[in-house]
């Protein structure tokens, strides 16, 4: 994001207080609001027994248990303050990784990415805002807890309720997009899409390689789908990989053809792995700086490839007010394409921003889990020239936070708000949940199945990034084939197949997993 402000704490927090996408996901209705799930109960010991745990310690100054294992967290300042993001990209490319028969390197696991993956049970808003729910789940790691923040907006609109959308595809036509599942995927989705969008909406196409190119300024669909799906079929992979032109080119075009009361859009389409001309984010859309902010042009950012440059694509949704996403095959792509985008092309919130405030009367430690590159310093929750995270229709984001309690705790844990701007008159809002220690569920195995979906991801995301010291365990963490068959145990209850797909990664990881 443009303008966050590093937050100040000591050197030692900074090192582990986590802080911080899909623009795409569109998550079901939920079924449970404030601070406990209506659909928790009894769904078996799917958690294991303590000894096949691991975790750090638990001391409030970060020291290590006896086992060895990372230290955990330090004392904290009861603030923890963070941008909202409903990217999945980083989920997406490490299923695509494993499936290769690779790990994925530890640096492209975003946790958080891995927990918006999946699909919640909070209670929807009736108009714009978020609704927000707080409930928890002890761990049978004494005094450790998970608790979960929820935000969900509106239900996604029919397509005949949206405003219309004003959509430039900037499509990376370099020689590595050659390769099966990436430009050809692109074009059939791309050309699905085409007859899916209203005739209101439009379309614009520039390609970039070396150079970049307008092959299709900004047209209206209605009357023109023929146009569109000609410049379609023209694309194909030719020199380097010149990024920075084809983001330039990108936005002057969506301003060129800037739709007012429409949802104007960037939505990028590359591996990302640039070579040619401005390789680094911050750069790339400093050029275009103005077009963003004086337009409010949103970047979407698709990834694509079995070589994918991830750093450059997030930091590049990042900066530019958007989100990521991955796709790995025809169904990722024709989701993305042809079902989300459509349906998801409005925005209920902008600079959106969570605080959570712990309780120190009754909250010892805690620990973000994932935001590493979302945190917002906590003096800056209501400076709303502070960027946020933009939210549309349908979407849910969660935050999940490992916490321990003070032995014998009782009354208020946490409180946790929500600010954002209204998209149109960008008047500020805020909402509140609250917390409390007899809320908790007695384990995770009492919570509800997508809490225990969302603590699966969580724990998953948490054994990719296992060795590497700049991160931390999770408390209560099963080993990766006890959580196999806890997703699996989920994907039967919930009838999900993308808990079923979470489940067949988990498989993967622990074959490959030394």
């Amino acid at each position: 994001m443009e303008r966050y402000r590093t937050r100040r704490l000591s050197a030692a927090l900074l090192a582990l207080t986590a802080a911080g996408g899909l623009l795409l996901t569109g998550c079901s209705g939920g079924e449970s609001q404030g601070s406990r799930a209506a659909d928790g109960g009894k769904n078996g010991d799917r958690f294991p027994a303590p000894d096949s745990w691991h975790g750090g310690g638990t001391g409030e100054q970060g020291g290590t248990d006896d086992s060895g294992s990372r230290e955990f967290a330090p004392a904290p300042d009861h603030l923890s303050t963070f941008a909202l993001d409903v990217d999945t990209a980083s989920y997406g490319y490490a299923r695509r990784t494993l499936d290769e028969g690779r790990l994925p390197d530890p640096s492209t696991v975003r946790p958080e990415e891995f927990v918006n993956s999946f699909r919640q049970d909070y209670d929807r808003p009736d108009g714009n805002g978020f609704t927000v729910t707080v409930d928890g789940a002890r761990t049978d790691r004494e005094d450790w807890s998970l608790i979960r923040v929820g935000l969900a907006t509106r239900p996604a609109p029919d397509a005949g309720e949206r405003p219309p959308a004003a959509l430039t595809f900037v499509i990376d036509i370099s020689g590595s997009m050659a390769e099966p599942g990436r430009l050809d995927l692109a074009k059939d989705s791309l050309g699905v899409m085409t007859n899916r969008l209203r005739d209101d909406d439009s379309v614009a196409i520039v390609t970039f390689s070396d150079e970049a190119e307008t092959v299709l300024p900004m047209t209206r669909l209605d009357g023109n789908r023929d146009d569109v799906h000609d410049a379609i079929d023209t694309l194909e992979p030719t020199d380097s990989t010149n990024l920075g032109a084809g983001v330039e080119t990108g936005y002057e075009t969506a301003v060129d053809g800037l739709r007012e009361g429409a949802t104007n859009r960037v939505v990028l389409v590359s591996d990302a792995l640039a070579n040619t001309g401005d390789t680094d984010a911050d750069t790339i859309l400093e050029r275009i700086s103005s077009e963003r902010r004086e337009h409010g042009i949103t970047l979407f950012g698709v990834g694509v490839g079995s070589d994918y440059g991830d750093a450059l694509m997030e930091r590049l949704a990042d900066k530019g007010d958007g989100h990521t996403a991955y796709v790995s095959d025809a169904d990722d792509a024709r989701k993305v394409f042809c079902d989300d985008l459509p349906r998801n092309i409005d925005l209920t919130a902008r600079d959106a921003k969570a605080q959570v405030a712990f309780d120190p009367a009754t909250v010892a430690d805690f620990r973000l889990i994932g935001y590493d590159n979302r945190q917002v310093a906590d003096e800056d929750f209501r400076d709303d020239s502070v960027d946020g995270g933009e939210i549309g229709p349908g979407h849910t984001v969660t935050a999940l936070y490992a916490v321990r309690t003070r032995p014998g705790a009782e009354g208020h844990l946490a409180t946790a708000s929500v600010r954002w701007l209204d998209p149109k008159t960008r008047a500020p809002h805020e909402e509140s949940g609250r917390l409390e220690a007899d809320s908790l569920h007695d384990s995770l195995d009492d919570a509800s199945p997508r809490f225990q979906v969302a603590a699966t991801a969580a724990y998953f995301a948490d054994a990719l990034r296992d060795g590497d010291d700049r991160w931390n365990s999770l408390p209560g963490a099963p080993d990766l084939d006890d959580l196999q068959e806890i997703a699996e145990d989920l994907a039967k209850e919930t009838e999900d197949r993308e808990v079923r797909q979470l489940a067949e990664a988990i498989g993967w990881a622990d074959r490959l997993s030394p």
